[in-house]
């Protein structure tokens, strides 16, 4: 108490006191001390009364700690709308009854035409009433898609079908509703709506009640010639307007709509813009404030903060925003609760009054096969690049099916993903995709995407009496009109329908503007296969079709068919028969089939008849059909057809000339997978295909084929029919039917099916099956098993056993037909109307072409365009521009690589040794070097080194060579080997060619941008010279140089060792420079720019370099050492000598080879490996972040590497490895019992015994050393490849006092005879037992030296003593000359335990007086043995016979006890007595009270049954040697020891101490402690370590049934043994039956932690985790529970799944608990976790709860543990800061001093005092006060 009132004075500085201050030093005095209890009740009622401040409002008070957390996205959905939000919006459609307004981040709205302005919605009243005679503007001729309107939401709401509506009022008096007459000024950028026309002008309403704006003829004129087309404004029109004058108080306001003056508007201080009033659409200056992972913070108008998303961010711009910058922002929308702004930067609005066009290229609808991941945004969605550069966005929602969770690992950056474009966002002028499956499955998405006479599937939802209400999708509806709801009228249509049942109906019309889907149920036209007619085109004359009657006559019937194609049926072709009176045969709906006699589809006028679908021509067609049949074509037929349809599936097909309907399906088109769907693209209706082979017959339909490989076979001769006709070895080519995880199933024709297993699939390792081949794939596989009574057979699609002896001939040939099927399709597409495609198809590979540069993409990329491309997509790589600087408008002349006829895609390439005319005359078969300028899926384009030729290569060697590794995939820009061939193996003069020997495919890639870290610079004609002054502008800053802008055009490098003349360690020196700084600079080299390899001056070469410049003072002012130009790299860097130190500069932390990459100079580079970066180890868990890029380091030089192409430094300033060295190295390998293995630095690697791995030896000294640790050592000892090292503490810090028990023994000349020492069990031989005692000196104990016990078999030391025991030894001698040391294990001289248990029953040696006595018996008579090894257990005659005695009952312990009897002595003098052997002890178990259930059944070892073979042992022995007759001392002697034996045994058992050795025993213990679960326990360990899993159980059912109920604890520890057995030994299904009688017996939530605790030790991670879930669901309302699981997870590293089980946990506990639930989740965070996340959770809670002392405490004391000093002193300094009572600031002033007394110095001791002190004089003040 003293200390404490030192430390805190009560009453601050002594002052006098006065009458008036009585009250305030009672104050003082209990400051710190116990309030008083009126006072409390008071404060009490006072705080009662005081209303309480929501969670919310606690929240913004506390604002700075939530708003430090940007978790997520702050995307704009429907749920954060409200009524009077603020909207810029884009006219995405126009109808004439309202608008489609796109909002940002995806949304759409709606504007009725009755909020467009009150002008408009009177003038539409007066028209409706018919008082306006002129005809009302419509909607589509005043507004446009693409105009930005500002717009607000008027109401929210859902439709019908619950979906989300989303009203929306263009109208100005709602978005400008919060201006006045009196807050107008000039320069106001406002929208408002023409609401009459005048004679000079318009008067145009702007919402603003009281005002009149007007907007004269000629400030419109501008705006009405250029963006109005000439027209006049009308009313209802929409205008971005900007105020010039404002008169009479605002009443008066005079407008103008010049484009030039709207575009130059921009938002003012002086225009009193708040939050209250701000408009979207205005156009403000604003300051970077900060920038996050989600967009950027924005500060303008003097204090106003807005923020701006990613997706509204320039997209030039994106990573170069930067704090403080200043930039032109547009107000998106306004959220009138919360007053928080968002803004755009997106260059399109800021310009107002602009268009935006059309977002994407790609249809809605489209599905994207491949869209690469940009960026993961939590909360909100994924942007995505799409495969033409153009980009898209997803909303989380759209992520997966609703069912699923978004798992944010599956959206890592540079992931691609398939979507479907569902929607355009015109705002953001980006796609809107979905990935759910459902929606990329679906067969259409809107009204567009169906066709009238497609069948479709839908759910009724309404029976009306006009129809039949349909739900296709979620968002098409359909409609079947009663006419149409049967083949014939129904009176009551609820009898056949009901609502949600799921129907299938073909559309008959479909119009996509007014969103009509008329359908029809009628079953003829549902199941009619004859063709459809959707237009008059389609109604060729005889052709005969299903139709419905719409209007009879009596001049005849009208048969409408689909989409509104009608036509007339005569009266005379109604039948054959005269039909007067038609009325009366046919009625409105009947389904007719009809024939077309005549069609005009330009008058659009049809004939039909009814006439040939009657009678005998019905009935002729149907046997036509019959006979002509698909069983007159058998399987190998060779046919040729006619496509009649295509599908997704194939084609349609007839076979010419008989017209027999077939399918070719698409995998069937090509036996390569890419021509199969160019194929199925490019052949149309019409198109005739010869020479196709009839597969197989399905269900009676013909399928036909028309893969090369399958029509060569059946070329070849008859094809097998049946498995007899197989034969083992025979080779096929088949189809891949199905692909399963174990295997591949390949179809035959005639429907034979044989199945490839996975380890037969290819001749590589086979991970997943799926990645070698696809469905319908042509293989060719060779039969190796046959089964003929199960008709089964066996495949392999090895390429080494299918193959054939040619591969190159073989490869070629597949790479011939592949581009004759190309030649096909450009055939079929030359002969097709369109220009485009006739274009496509006669482009070649190495065709010249004049094309115009169209645009450069970010990544490199051209695009062109041209005459000869018009319509065609064409582009050049960053490779193929090559070192061209191309801008857009340049004519260029490229070669065409690879034409893409499937996507329309030219690949091109301006590389000038592409273009050069030095082509060489090829000849015979040549080896060539290739370098690859394209990758196809089936081939590769590449051209001959040195040469402009172009080859073809194939990619795959056979049919089944489909599946290569990364590392066997060409690239573009590497060299291979080709074989050349010229003769008959050319295509349009490119010659084929196949891959050389594997030893030529060296991979020789040219180096790239990424792998530089360098811009690829172009070199530009200068004429500068070395030492030339020059002036520049800083261009671009990068981590380890500067780019500098010349004049000219040249762009100079500036490397970081060329700024400073003295650069201090840690620092960056290219940060000083800033971009557009003005520099003074000097010339010292040059280097090209492609190898980036200097040249020297005389170079002819050198004026089109990349001038080498310097910076540096003392170069600039003087003469200044030219460049070692021209010189050998190999000899620059020999120059440096060794331990030479030098400044190195950060390029990047090389993970893969985890090495640190460095620049030296310009040219030089170095390496450092990880093991040379630190001494210390804390800075190598994350080397990435501890060297910054660009950083300057002092490294010391090593010498050049292996390559001789860099430098090897250090940063320890090691240059070797000496004795005595200190280093950090790698643990490689670890050997039991021998030691570890460790990696060092300079390739060298070291070896640590067991007695080198700690000062102190243990039971387990490598527990912990697993490979790949990282570990300080010291080498103690060198050779030439080998080191040895150790890891003793003592070895490293040799300054250190820190005891060492077991101290290091360098020589044999440290020991000394008796000493005691500790080593380990090195190895049990024929000599001895040798005991390693350090790394280079081992001693033996010799078996005599070892136990007290005979030992008959040396096996039995290998079994009981392992390899690596820790032992205590004694030397016994030590022999200096040989290097000899003999020790002793013996337990006398060790004082320790016998290295033999006794469990094992083996017999002591006999004690020293017996030995005597013996040896004198055996003089005396002569017959004295000597025994030479200590491997006889017995002698051969004994001095007394043993006999077995039993206790009686009463004393009966379980222990059988041998003692020896008097016979008799008459017979004892008669009669030799034969020896009876000592029985040996039954093995017991010595079991501690903390016995591990968690053990394995490998560490017990069984017992050993000694019972019987000790009873034959011994009556072998009686019948065997005989004992001499003993006299009368002998035999006194004899009782005597008897009686001796006796008090030995009786003593042994009344001791206490005495561990149970038998069953007997335990049961005499658990008698005397029935309730004890430890004893019981034990008992149940007893039978355990003998194998008896049975009785261990049974013994557990007894202390079940024993324990007291009242003993709740000791039972639930019995049934924990019990699951800790069950688990260990038993099954799952044991497991579990044991657990739910434990769950019904005790308290369940603790069964339940406890079985969780045992799966968790076990590590059954995932039985654990299914345990907690149940738990969940069962205790969520138990807190512990949860803390339970969240420490499971993070243990497991799972912590993604923590933050989600905390908030689930807050939504099922009560709300009372969530503040110390988030607290303890905090905890564990801290101790298992991520430390910032839970000073975030800590930091959040206490913002709300800022008086709550307990959480600030457990916040300090986590702080401590885990922080560092700075944080902790800064939490306190908050934390006396705050307004608390006395009590518990002195408290935490107490807890503060304590810490500095602790960590600080005196001058922060003395600190703390005084702000203390300063707390006590302000509450005295206050008192006085």
């Amino acid at each position: 108490m003293a200390a404490v009132d030192e430390a805190f004075p009560r009453g601050g500085l002594q002052r006098k006191a006065t009458p008036g201050q009585a009250r305030g030093s009672v104050i003082k005095d209990n400051l710190f001390g116990e309030r008083q209890e009126d006072e409390s009740k008071k404060r009490k009622r006072k705080k009662e009364l005081k209303p309480q401040k929501s969670k919310k409002q606690r929240r913004e008070k506390g604002g700075s700690a939530w708003a430090k957390q940007p978790i997520e996205a702050g995307i704009l959905s429907f749920k954060k709308l409200t009524v009077g939000t603020l909207l810029l919006g884009c006219v995405k459609e126009v109808t004439d009854f309202e608008l489609v307004i796109g909002l940002p981040h995806g949304l759409t709205g709606y504007v009725s035409l009755t909020n467009v302005c009150d002008a408009y919605t009177k003038s539409l009243r007066e028209q409706v009433n018919e008082e306006l005679p002129e005809d009302l503007t419509a909607l589509p001729d005043l507004y446009s898609p693409g105009m930005v309107v500002r717009c607000t939401v008027s109401e929210l709401g859902k439709t019908k079908a619950s979906h989300h509506s989303l009203k929306l009022s263009i109208n100005p008096k709602d978005v400008n509703r919060a201006l006045s007459p009196g807050a107008l000024r000039a320069g106001m950028l406002l929208s408002g709506c023409v609401s009459s026309v005048e004679d000079h002008g318009y008067l145009v309403d702007i919402g603003v009640n009281a005002t009149t704006a007007f907007l004269s003829q000629q400030k419109a004129q501008e705006y009405i010639k250029n963006r109005n087309r000439g027209l006049p404004l009308r009313v209802g029109q929409y205008l971005n307007s900007l105020v010039e004058t404002v008169k009479n108080k605002g009443r008066i306001v005079q407008l103008s709509i010049c484009p030039t003056d709207v575009v130059a508007a921009i938002a003012a201080e002086d225009q009193k813009w708040n939050l209250c009033n701000l408009l979207p659409g205005l156009m403000i200056r604003a300051e970077v404030q900060k920038v996050t992972f989600h967009g950027l913070v924005l500060l303008f108008l003097s204090g106003l903060s807005g923020f701006v998303d990613f997706m509204h961010l320039d997209p030039q711009k994106v990573r170069t925003y930067r704090q403080g910058q200043k930039v032109k922002a547009c107000v998106l929308y306004v959220q009138p609760d919360s007053k928080s702004v968002h803004l755009t930067l997106r260059p399109r609005l800021l310009q107002p009054g602009a268009v935006l066009q059309k977002p994407s290229v790609h249809q809605i609808g489209e599905v994207l096969e491949e869209s690469t991941v940009l960026c993961y945004h939590k909360g909100a969605g994924v942007t995505f690049q799409l495969e033409d550069g153009s980009f898209a966005y997803s909303r989380k929602r759209h992520l997966c099916e609703a069912k699923l969770t978004v798992n944010p690992s599956k959206f890592k950056e540079g992931t691609n993903h398939r979507c479907r474009v569902i929607d355009h966002s015109p705002m953001e002028q980006m796609a809107l995709v979905s990935l759910k499956k459902s929606i990329i499955e679906a067969p259409f998405l809107r009204y567009q995407d169906i066709h009238p006479g497609q069948l479709i599937e839908g759910k009724v939802t309404s029976l009306e009496k006009f129809g039949m209400h349909v739900k296709i999708t979620d968002h098409i509806r359909g409609l079947v009109p009663r006419t149409h709801l049967a083949d014939i009228p129904l009176k009551h249509p609820e009898k056949l329908y009901s609502v949600g049942d799921q129907i299938r109906c073909r559309v008959l019309t479909v119009n996509s503007d007014s969103k009509r889907l008329i359908l029809t149920r009628k079953k003829t036209l549902v199941g009619s296969k004859l063709p459809i007619v959707t237009c008059y085109a389609d109604a060729a004359p005889k052709r005969v079709a299903h139709g419905y009657i719409v209007c009879v006559k009596p001049f005849g019937c009208i048969v409408r068919f689909y989409n509104e194609v009608r036509g007339l049926v005569p009266q005379q072709e109604l039948s054959a028969r005269p039909v007067p009176f038609p009325e009366k045969v046919f009625y409105v709906g009947q389904v007719v089939t009809v024939t077309v006699l005549k069609c005009d589809p330009s008058q659009e006028k049809l004939l039909l008849s009814f006439k040939t679908t009657r009678g005998a021509v019905a009935q002729e067609v149907a046997t036509e059909a019959d006979g002509k049949g698909p069983s007159t074509y058998q399987t190998g037929k060779m046919v040729d057809v006619k496509v009649l349809a295509k599908n997704e599936n194939g084609l349609e097909v007839s076979i010419v000339p008989e017209g027999v309907p077939a399918f070719l399906p698409m995998m069937h088109l090509s036996d390569h997978v890419t021509n199969c769907r160019l194929l199925a693209e490019r052949l149309q209706e019409g198109d005739a295909i010869s020479s196709v082979m009839c597969l197989s017959q399905t269900r009676g339909q013909i399928i036909l084929c028309r893969k090369a490989a399958v029509l060569a076979s059946a070329q070849q001769g008859p094809l097998a029919e049946d498995v007899s006709e197989l034969q083992v070895g025979m080779h096929m080519p088949g189809l891949v039917k199905n692909i399963m995880p174990y295997g591949v199933f390949v179809e035959f024709p005639h429907g034979l099916v044989g199945l490839a297993p996975k380890a037969a699939m290819s001749d590589k390792f086979v991970t997943n099956t799926g990645d070698h081949f696809v469905v319908g794939q042509t293989v060719v596989a060779k039969v190796t098993n046959l089964d003929e009574e199960k008709k089964r057979v066996l495949l392999t699609l090895k390429v080494s056993e299918c193959g054939s002896a040619d591969a190159d001939s073989e490869s070629l040939a597949l790479l011939s037909q592949y581009l004759k099927e190309l030649e096909f399709i450009r055939t079929v597409m030359g002969s097709r109307d369109s220009p485009v495609i006739a274009n496509l198809s006669r482009l070649t590979t190495g065709q010249r072409l004049e094309l115009v540069v169209d645009g450069v993409k970010a990544d490199g990329t051209v695009y062109f365009t041209g005459v000869q491309v018009a319509g065609l997509t064409v582009s050049a790589s960053r490779y193929h521009r090559g070192e061209a600087s191309v801008s857009p408008g340049q004519e260029w002349t490229a070669v065409v690589l690879f034409v893409n006829l499937l996507s329309s895609v030219v690949h091109v390439s301006l590389r000038q040794e592409l273009l050069s005319a030095n082509i060489k005359k090829l000849k015979g078969v040549l080896q060539h070097s290739a370098v690859v300028q394209f990758v196809a899926p089936d081939v590769v384009v590449g051209s001959l080194a040195g040469t402009p030729q172009l080859v073809f290569i194939p990619v795959a060697a056979h049919l089944n060579d489909t599946f290569h590794f990364d590392s066997e995939k060409l690239s573009v820009g590497q060299t291979v080997s080709v074989m050349l061939r010229t003769r008959g193996t050319e295509d349009r003069g490119i010659p084929l060619a196949v891959r050389g020997p594997t030893k030529g495919r060296s991979a020789k890639r040219e180096r790239r941008q990424s792998e530089g870290g360098e811009e690829a610079l172009t070199g530009v004609k200068h004429t500068l010279c070395i030492g030339d002054m020059v002036s520049g502008t800083v261009k671009s800053v990068r981590a380890t140089c500067l780019l500098i802008a010349l004049q000219g055009g040249v762009t100079g490098y500036v490397h970081a060792s060329e700024i400073l003349d003295e650069v201090p360690a840690g620092t960056v020196p290219t940060s000083r420079r800033k971009i557009g700084d003005i520099v003074q600079a000097k010339v010292i080299g040059g280097k090209e720019a492609k190898s980036h390899r200097f040249l020297p001056i005389t170079h002819p070469h050198f004026a089109m370099t990349i001038p080498e410049l310097t910076l540096r003072p003392s170069k600039l002012s003087g003469e200044c050492a030219v460049m070692l130009q021209g010189e050998q790299l190999a000899e620059r860097l020999k120059s440096f000598a060794v331990g030479q130190a030098l400044t190195c500069y950060v390029f990047k932390y090389n993970s893969a080879k985890q090495r640190l990459d460095v620049e030296v100079t310009p040219d030089i580079r170095g390496k450092i490996e990880m093991l040379l970066l630190s001494p210390n180890l804390k800075n190598l868990k994350q080397p990435e972040k501890e060297f910054r890029s660009g950083q300057a380091l002092t490294a010391t030089v090593i010498g050049p590497d292996t390559t001789e192409t860099r430098l090897t430094l250090s940063l320890t300033g090691a240059c070797s490895l000496d004795v005595g060295s200190v280093t950090l190295g790698t643990i490689k390998k670890v050997t039991p019992h021998v030691g570890v293995v460790i990696g060092l630095p300079f390739g060298k690697s070291g070896r640590a015994g067991l007695c080198d791995l700690a000062d102190s030896y243990c039971e387990s000294p490598l527990e912990g050393l697993t490979p790949g640790r990282l570990v300080r050592c010291c080498v103690i000892s060198k050779e030439e490849n080998q080191l040895g090292v150790s890891l003793r503490n003592s070895r490293m810090n040799p300054e250190s006092v820190s005891s060492v028990r077991d101290p290091e023994v360098a020589s044999i000349g440290c020991l000394r005879k008796g000493q005691l020492l500790r080593g380990y069990i090195k190895a049990i031989g024929e000599p001895g037992v040798f005991v390693s005692l350090s790394a280079s000196l081992s001693g033996r104990v010799q078996y005599q030296h070892t136990t007290n016990y005979f030992v008959k078999d040396h096996e039995l030391y290998l079994k009981h003593i392992p390899k690596g025991k820790l032992v205590t030894v004694k030397v016994l001698s030590v022999n200096k000359k040989q290097g000899h040391v003999e020790l002793s294990l013996l337990p006398q001289d060790t004082k320790k335990p016998d290295l033999l248990p006794e469990s094992l029953g083996l017999l002591p040696k006999e004690s020293k007086e017996l030995n005597e006595t013996q040896e004198e018996l055996t003089k005396k008579t002569g017959k004295r043995k000597r025994g030479n090894s200590e491997s006889e257990q017995l002698p051969s005659k004994k001095l007394k016979i043993r006999k077995k005695v039993k206790n009686s009952e009463e004393s009966d312990s379980g222990v059988e006890v041998y003692c020896r009897e008097e016979e008799g002595e008459s017979d004892a003098d008669d009669k030799e007595q034969g020896q009876e052997p000592v029985k040996a002890e039954l093995p017991r178990l010595q079991v501690s009270s903390g016995f591990a259930w968690d053990v394995s059944l490998n560490t017990i070892s069984p017992a050993i049954k000694r019972q019987e073979d000790a009873s034959s042992d011994s009556e072998e022995e009686e019948s065997g040697d005989t004992k001499p007759k003993m006299n009368r001392r002998e035999r006194e002697a004899g009782k005597q020891q008897v009686e001796k034996d006796l008090a030995k045994v009786e003593r042994q058992l009344m001791d206490p101490s005495r561990q149970p050795q038998t069953a007997d025993d335990f049961d005499r213990l658990v008698l005397s402690s029935p309730d004890s679960s430890i004893v019981w326990m034990q008992y149940m360990a007893f039978h355990l370590h003998a194998t008896e899993m049975d009785k261990a159980r049974a013994v557990a059912e007894r202390a079940l049934k024993t324990i007291s109920f009242r003993e709740e604890q000791e039972k639930l520890n019995i049934w924990v043994a019990l699951l800790n057995l069950e688990n260990l030994y038993g099954t799952e299904e044991s497991l579990m039956k044991v657990f739910e009688r434990a769950v019904q017996y005790c308290e369940p939530l603790k069964v339940f932690q406890q079985l969780a605790s045992v799966y968790t030790k076990s590590e059954k991670y995932k039985q654990a985790d299914g345990l907690y879930n149940t738990m969940l669901k069962r205790f969520r309302q138990e807190t512990a529970v949860w803390l339970s699981y969240a420490t499971f997870l993070l243990k497991q590293g799972r912590a993604d799944c923590t933050h989600a089980l905390l908030q689930r946990a807050l939504k099922c506990l009560p709300q009372k608990e969530h503040v110390d639930v988030i607290a303890k989740f905090a905890q564990l965070e801290f101790g298992l976790g991520d430390t910032e996340r839970a000073r975030a959770m800590f930091e959040n809670t206490l913002s709300s709860y800022p008086k709550r002392t307990d959480l600030w405490s457990v916040y300090i004391d986590m702080m401590v543990k885990h922080g560092s000093q700075e944080e902790v002193r800064h939490l306190f300094e908050r934390v006396v800061h705050l307004k608390l009572a006395p009590k518990k600031m002195k408290f935490f002033f107490k807890r503060y001093l304590e810490y500095e007394k602790k960590h600080g110095s005196a001058e922060s001791v003395r600190a703390v005092k005084e702000k203390a002190l300063e707390y006590v004089e302000s509450k005295s003040s206050l008192v006085d006060s």
